[in-house]
């Protein structure tokens, strides 16, 4: 029997940002299971930097999340005037993150979403993401030559064209994947205890405990 999680998010997506410390909990309860990350894109390609007004809409989303989550939120208003919301080169960099140590692939993910909401960093700046990656232990000479290949991009595209066959539209997602057979786990934010309870009940599934059917 083979079985994992596949964890689908936008490392620029405040929802999944809200999310994060349900995945800490999956992480430290069951260790041993693997995780496999999934990256959508939200925002892909927006050529102008973030003005004003869309400014003044994020804090009014961060805050919501904020309140509901509990995550902490820097102020929209601190991020760099250059920076345009493209989530593509973070969500490359969750696959580079993925391909070359996927151990430590959640830690970057999580990394990468503190830097952006918390420290207000600009992430879709190459040079941030390597220095992100750098941090959470991988080799940046490495992880930046493995950023820039083609391979890379081609890999995004093929990630994203199957997440947009999911036909679901809030993020972040997470399946349990057992021998080919996926089980929807949650989509968009959920409580972390309803979420547990459903993680609980596949795998006693798959130990042959009980049979469910997850809704």
């Amino acid at each position: 029997m083979q079985q994992r999680l596949i964890h689908v998010m936008d490392p620029m997506c405040s929802w999944c940002w809200g999310m994060a410390p349900l995945l800490d909990r999956i992480r430290q309860r069951w260790p041993d299971l693997h995780l496999h990350l999934m990256p959508a894109s939200l925002r892909a390609n927006h050529g102008a930097p973030l003005d004003q007004h869309s400014r003044q809409a994020l804090a009014a989303h961060w805050q919501a999340v904020a309140s509901l989550s509990g995550q902490p939120f820097g102020d929209p208003q601190a991020l760099p005037t250059t920076l345009v919301y493209d989530t593509r080169p973070a969500s490359r960099a969750l696959i580079v993150a993925r391909e070359l140590d996927p151990a430590l692939s959640w830690a970057y993910a999580r990394a990468l979403q503190e830097a952006f909401y918390v420290a207000g960093q600009d992430v879709t700046q190459t040079a941030v993401l390597v220095s992100v990656a750098e941090a959470t232990g991988y080799d940046a000479g490495v992880f930046a030559e493995r950023f820039d290949a083609p391979a890379s991009a081609e890999q995004l595209e093929q990630d994203l064209q199957w997440v947009e066959g999911l036909g679901l539209a809030e993020l972040p997602i997470l399946f349990g994947e057992r021998d080919g057979q996926l089980a929807l786990l949650s989509t968009g934010y959920r409580p972390e205890a309803d979420v547990l309870a459903l993680l609980e009940r596949w795998l006693a599934a798959g130990e042959g405990r009980q049979s469910v059917v997850l809704s």
